[in-house]
């Protein structure tokens, strides 16, 4: 019935997905230019439902903001903290460990590792705090962190510090069983003179195309994603979608694109710019499904939350990690919607509703290739036969 309704273009991208055939980038510049909106979502959400089926997925997960000095300014920040701040975290290894003992006892699966970018070179506080534990990087000190909960609270470290050297992430990988990196934008424009990323030299597309490379050749599952309406063009933001999918099959590791709406924040340099226009995202969104149709594609609930439930029919089968515990300290102006919320929105939309690990099945069911034997119990002893969490720790048993 649907494809008898749409434009004959959105027909042949239908037909040419099904026959598992690859949008051009062409193509997908002239639907990103275009104003066919709702039927664009139309064809995403059909995708979705022939390589996702109708189940619907969230992470479980405890926040660890183990130190928030970033060496970068980016114009939209409000993560960044300056040694003077009241709300400037240097977590101790109790302080961690405590953290992850809390999200254990609400059920968490992840503990999400988030730091600034290499915060040692620029602030002489940072480089005291990693010698008091004997470490001169921020990365060796996550390292121990991530064993520590490992080990102390079996849940399962994903760690999203930024910009990593091959080094450094093969250094996590036998601790994380993924780590995150998001691309936010590929054209190096929004690098240079009053563009959001004119100070912030760890997100010139080069390094952090370079970091997803590495991650492939290491074989370490990765979320990346895109930041979307800090001043691309959606030219630019179809380049980067197809930057991601040419990574992908070549490495085959990236395991999640997240698409995520910028909202601008007061007291930042662009907190008097406009959010991501919503038909705008929309189609960023749907596009995504049409470029990558078999990739887990995630938008965050608590951007968008009064709306985020229409992003189900946009092509998303993912909402990305939602912490019982902990608020976003990325966004910590927008809370996290009650999980009760997010199951009851998502199931009258027709989509089961299922709690997943930081890493997805995909990646530790059918190729054993991703998970180190040293965390494959680990992962495990939470999964079920389908690689999502197992329904009776979520719903409060003990394993």
């Amino acid at each position: 019935m649907l494809e008898s309704q749409l434009d004959p273009n959105l027909q042949e991208v239908l037909a040419k997905n099904s026959d598992g055939k690859a949008i051009s980038k062409q193509h997908a510049y002239e639907l990103m230019d275009g104003d066919e909106v709702s039927q664009v979502a139309d064809v995403a959400r059909c995708l979705r439902h022939q390589t996702k089926g109708r189940l619907t997925t969230y992470s479980r997960k405890v926040f660890i903001n183990i130190i928030n000095l970033c060496r970068d300014t980016c114009g939209y920040c409000t993560y960044k903290k300056e040694p003077s701040d009241s709300l400037v975290s240097m977590m101790t290894p109790q302080q961690v460990l405590l953290m992850a003992e809390t999200g254990k006892k609400f059920k968490c699966t992840e503990a999400l590792f988030v730091s600034g970018e290499r915060p040692e070179q620029r602030y002489p506080q940072a480089r005291e705090w990693l010698r008091s534990f004997g470490h001169t990087s921020t990365i060796e000190y996550i390292r121990e962190m991530s064993e520590m909960v490992l080990q102390k609270t079996g849940l399962l470290p994903h760690t999203n510090a930024g910009s990593l050297t091959k080094k450094e992430m093969l250094s996590l990988k036998d601790t994380n069983v993924s780590l995150g990196t998001m691309l936010e934008a590929s054209t190096q424009r929004l690098m240079t003179k009053n563009m959001p990323h004119e100070f912030a030299p760890s997100k010139h597309p080069k390094v952090r195309l370079r970091t997803l490379e590495d991650a492939g050749e290491l074989k370490i599952p990765t979320t990346t994603g895109l930041l979307i309406g800090i001043g691309e063009s959606p030219e630019e933001l179809v380049d980067s979608l197809f930057l991601i999918k040419e990574i992908h099959e070549k490495h085959g590791h990236i395991q999640e694109v997240i698409m995520q709406n910028f909202v601008p924040k007061p007291e930042t340099i662009m907190g008097k710019c406009m959010p991501a226009p919503h038909d705008y995202f929309v189609k960023s969104i749907a596009l995504a499904r049409l470029i990558l149709p078999s990739m887990n594609i995630q938008v965050p609930p608590n951007l968008s939350p009064y709306i985020f439930g229409q992003y189900l029919d946009s092509g998303i089968n993912d909402w990305g990690g939602i912490s019982p515990v902990t608020v976003d300290y990325v966004n910590p102006e927008f809370p996290w919607p009650g999980l009760d919320m997010v199951k009851k929105i998502t199931i009258e939309r027709g989509y089961d509703f299922r709690a997943r690990l930081p890493v997805y099945p995909e990646f530790f069911k059918r190729n054993s290739t991703f998970i180190p034997y040293k965390l494959q119990s680990y992962v495990d002893a939470l999964s079920d036969t389908d690689g999502l969490v197992k329904e009776e720790f979520v719903n409060g048993l003990e394993l």
